[in-house]
């Protein structure tokens, strides 16, 4: 049996097409997987902590080979809980709309407050990093309204799936598809969305 999450990084609820599209998929992925665990974890519901000085502060006490203590014990043990709720699962859907050229906010909350030591990732001096979670699977809804593929840079620029992606691969999930709506100004919105909710339910069928 695998678990399957749905990581939603956008606030805007019923009116977000990245989740829309991403709801297409578990659909789809419950309906061929009856057997496996689907749950939700929507960025924005006020379970994600902040990542601020005292849990940098414990990061680096960490590193350092020590224990955090008071505060930044608080503020350690917060960001492993929300570690160990991430790992728990084997598989991932992520919705992710494109804001000012790169990922909501949120996600990269969630990606900071993850991205740790001995969890995450080990570091060697000469070898660099060594990435954990090995044994994973993404598939990622990307959504824009401006910019798509082929324009030029007076619609904008994607540091949206470069930066995401680059993140998946450094933890380790390697084994990524994708799912687009870029419909632009002047495109098709309706076969837009049309061909990624097929993509969604085509990837979700043998995910």
């Amino acid at each position: 049996m695998s678990k399957l999450l749905h990581v939603s990084a956008s606030p805007r609820g019923e009116e977000s097409i990245s989740s829309a599209i991403a709801e297409v998929f578990v659909e789809e992925y419950r309906r061929t997987h009856p057997g496996d665990v689907v749950d939700r974890f929507d960025l924005w519901d006020g379970s994600l902590p902040e990542f601020g000085p005292d849990a940098a502060r414990a990061k680096m006490t960490v590193f350092g080979g020590g224990t955090p203590e008071g505060a930044q014990k608080a503020a350690w043990d917060a960001a492993i809980a929300t570690f160990e709720r991430f790992d728990a699962y084997d598989r991932y859907v992520f919705s992710v709309p494109m804001w000012n050229a790169s990922v909501p906010y949120k996600l990269k909350q969630l990606i900071d407050v993850i991205s740790q030591p001995a969890r995450i990732f080990d570091v060697h001096p000469e070898t660099g990093y060594r990435a954990l979670l090995t044994d994973k699977r993404a598939a990622v809804v990307y959504t824009s309204a401006v910019w798509g593929p082929g324009l030029g840079s007076e619609f904008g620029t994607n540091f949206q799936s470069t930066f995401f992606g680059d993140w998946l691969r450094w933890a380790g999930i390697t084994d990524v598809q994708e799912v687009r709506h870029h419909p632009t100004l002047t495109g098709d919105y309706d076969e837009a969305r049309k061909q990624a909710d097929e993509s969604a339910r085509h990837i979700a069928r043998t995910f």
